[in-house]
């Protein structure tokens, strides 16, 4: 074991050297705010850097990343404001010098629109920024072509656009929709400008845009062939080790008679949890709720069935509130079992272990409502801007929240870490068979705990390319690196007490299987910042390393087969039979969710057509609630298993299993892969602008092809209402004291 601990630690230590240090190239070459946009040969100063920075604010303010996106990152609706400014100032440019020929610009002659074409690229690539005055100039033309720009998206944000799920109304002040407009156009600014001295935009090109010859770069070529290639090969290597070790397994203990865990005695503070399953329930139903409207903003875009809901409820809440309650319902399964099973490890019930549960309970409950309604004040503009930063809408996709309600829920996590770390050193004291299980437990203990700390460390004011890096540690490093090594030590945990699995076998199959899936996910996080004005080490690194996080989910047929035939070793294990199941689905949609639909996008050449298009929501929602959401629904099924002394309703667990699946793979195939499909041929083509254009998304085909998700959503709505049933009548009956 001492080799592969300092396997594991080499590891760690290696990744996050290499994560922090493409972090600080991105602090040095981020793209630069400018002090004034100057009118080139006046005096003329048409936006200011307090102007960029302060229309940040209001963007975030009104929803962010919840209202169309910036650089491909954010919803899906509305357009991508980056690719839509680029593309209707090129246009705008182009018509205006077609004038003097008489004819449009599309009707001119090869040769015409070449001459055009080659003065636009001039003007749109030629980086004019000064690094000695900290300013950026632009001639006369331009000036027209963002003013245009301007007034069209002021007519947007103040009377609202229908197909963009926009109501009227969203900002009625003057001076933040100039503002607004100032950062939108530095946020295209930088996606269509050279790098000083490169040839290449802070953006790596990015988006698609034809009529400026943004195109994808060499290195984003290159590095997406080598990421196939290593990807071959380690899948090789993985088989060729996983075949060599499997034939010098060690034949487990013999599986006892009877349950051991029906002789464990259950404690308090065990108990204190339950109330937390209750409260996830209704999340999960409110959630679900949330996203039948969101979804259905994207045909109707103001009503829900003729009824103007936007008015009380916009989109950009909405979906705000759908995503925000995913996290919080997923993550408040994984640590309330967390809280569960902490007494299993030490044998003890240590003291004020119930309050603390009790207190945490309180306080996430806290986080959540006040998150909620500070989210809806500050995109109704209620708040002020540096008071919606802390209370309100932070505007970042997964990080809504405000600032305040972030600390809040950073302190309540270290209270976690608290409860359940201090059962686990005692389990770590008794230096038995399940001290390198729980050493490893302990360690994704703390990093869970402390990586949500990374959410904090941008400002109100930090650039756009800063806050991206940060979030990704939080969303990526926090849910899908140390999550995934705790829920891997929990499950084996729970199996060495049902003597399932050695103790000894556990500790070592665990640890192995961290360094494997940390070794591509810490640097791996850089596959989401390809393209967020970060530097081309992002996609060299990112490339390389996300492909390696594909690697051991090459061998999850395997593991699949295992849980399976755990079912078959007693026939006490039956009635663990629906927490299996859920296990084995989350095997089945981390093949599936994570393994291809999560490739599919992760080479830069995929993903520089298709951010942001519905090929991301193919991703998000069969590895965020098919391999996360399944694994918490599994661990309460586990616990209430383990303090129910009923027997269950099979029926009403058959229904939930199946129809949870059955729906979720129906939403899939039937709408958002096809959408995600027609998009990226029409971002292939056309450009990336018009892959997200309401001329695409409002066609009558792919009005078709949005209205068949209610077949999969109907279905998957079956299962979430036969599960939450089941989880409260379970919750309620073990919280209900019973004469022994």
């Amino acid at each position: 074991m001492k080799k592969i601990w300092i396997g594991f630690i080499t590891i760690v230590v290696l990744s996050f050297a290499a994560l922090l240090w493409v972090g600080v190239k991105i602090y040095q070459e981020k793209p630069p705010i400018p002090e004034k946009v100057m009118i080139e040969g006046t005096d003329e100063v048409l936006f200011t850097k307090k102007n960029i920075q302060r229309g940040q604010n209001v963007w975030e303010s009104i929803g962010g990343m919840e209202v169309g996106s910036i650089w491909g990152h954010g919803s899906y609706v509305a357009p991508d404001w980056s690719a839509d400014w680029i593309h209707k100032e090129a246009v705008f440019l182009l018509d205006k010098w077609s004038i003097p020929y008489g004819k449009d610009y599309d009707n001119l002659s090869l040769e015409d629109k070449g001459l055009l074409k080659g003065r636009l690229i001039s003007q749109i690539k030629t980086n004019t920024y000064d690094s000695i005055t900290n300013n950026i100039t632009i001639t006369l033309d331009r000036k027209e072509a963002i003013l245009s720009n301007s007034a069209h998206y002021k007519d947007i944000f103040s009377n609202g656009h229908e197909e963009y799920a926009i109501p009227k109304e969203m900002l009625t002040d003057e001076s933040k929709l100039d503002d607004l407009n100032a950062f939108l156009f530095w946020a295209s600014w930088a996606a269509s400008t050279n790098r000083i001295g490169d040839d290449i935009t802070y953006t790596s090109n990015w988006p698609h845009e034809p009529l400026i010859d943004n195109t994808i770069t060499m290195d984003a070529q290159i590095w997406s062939g080598f990421s196939i290639v290593l990807l071959l090969l380690f899948i090789s290597i993985m088989v060729w080790y996983h075949i060599r070790s499997s034939h010098n397994e060690e034949n487990g203990d013999q599986i006892p008679d009877t349950n051991p865990l029906a002789r464990i005695k259950l404690f308090p503070s065990q108990k204190a949890t339950l109330k937390y399953f209750l409260v996830i329930s209704f999340l999960i139903v409110l959630q679900v709720v949330l996203g039948i409207i969101t979804v259905h903003y994207s045909v109707e875009g103001q009503a829900f069935f003729g009824f103007e809901l936007s008015q009380y409820l916009p989109y950009t809440i909405s979906r705000t509130w759908h995503t925000q309650l995913a996290i919080f319902w997923i993550a408040a399964a994984w640590l309330s079992t967390g809280l569960f099973i902490a007494p299993l490890v030490s044998n003890k019930e240590l003291k004020f272990q119930k309050f603390g549960i009790n207190f945490l309970f309180i306080a996430i409950l806290i986080v959540v409502l006040g998150s909620m309604v500070g989210e809806w004040l500050g995109v109704k503009q209620y708040l002020e801007l540096t008071t919606n930063f802390f209370f309100g809408h932070q505007g970042y996709e997964y990080m809504d929240l405000g600032r305040f309600w972030q600390i809040l829920l950073a302190v309540g996590l270290v209270l976690w870490v608290f409860l359940v770390g201090r059962h686990i050193l005692v389990g770590i004291r008794r230096r038995d068979n399940t001290r390198n299980l729980l050493i490893l437990f302990l360690i994704s203990v703390i990093a869970i705990g402390a990586f949500f700390f990374s959410g904090l460390m941008y400002g109100e004011n930090s650039s756009l390319s800063v806050i991206n890096y940060w979030r990704w540690w939080l969303v990526h490093l926090w849910v899908e690196g140390f999550f995934e090594v705790f829920a891997t030590v929990v499950i084996a945990f729970l199996f060495t007490k049902m003597k399932l699995i050695k103790e000894k076998t556990a500790g070592r199959v665990t640890v192995l299987s961290a360094i494997i899936f940390l070794s591509g996910g810490i640097i791996g996080t850089l596959h989401h910042l390809y393209f967020s004005g970060t530097p081309v080490h992002a996609i060299a690194l990112g490339a390389t390393f996300s492909a390696l996080e594909v690697v051991p989910l090459t061998l999850i047929g395997y593991e699949i087969w295992e849980n399976w035939n755990l079912l078959k070793v007693k026939e006490w294990v039956k009635e663990y039979k629906w927490p299996i199941y859920f296990f084995l689905a989350v095997s089945f949609w981390n093949m599936l969710g994570a393994g291809v639909f999560g490739f599919l996008i992760n080479p830069p050449i995929a993903l520089y057509y298709i951010q942001g298009l519905n090929t991301t929501a193919v991703h998000a929602h069969t590895a965020l609630f098919g391999v996360y959401g399944m694994l918490g629904m599994g661990l309460i099924l586990f616990a209430l298993r383990m303090i129910s002394k009923t027997k269950w309703n099979d029926k009403v667990l058959k229904i939930s299993f199946w129809s949870l699946n059955i729906g979720l793979l129906a939403m899939v195939v039937f709408s958002l892969l096809p959408q995600g499909i027609l998009q990226t041929l029409a971002s292939i083509k056309e450009g990336y602008w018009y892959a997200r254009s309401s001329e695409l998304l409002y066609s009558p085909s792919f009005q078709v092809i949005k209205w068949l998700r209610i077949i999969g959503d109907i279905i998957f709505s079956v299962g979430i209402g036969y599960f939450c049933w089941f989880t409260i009548k379970e919750t309620l009956k073990c919280m209900v004291p019973r004469d022994n």
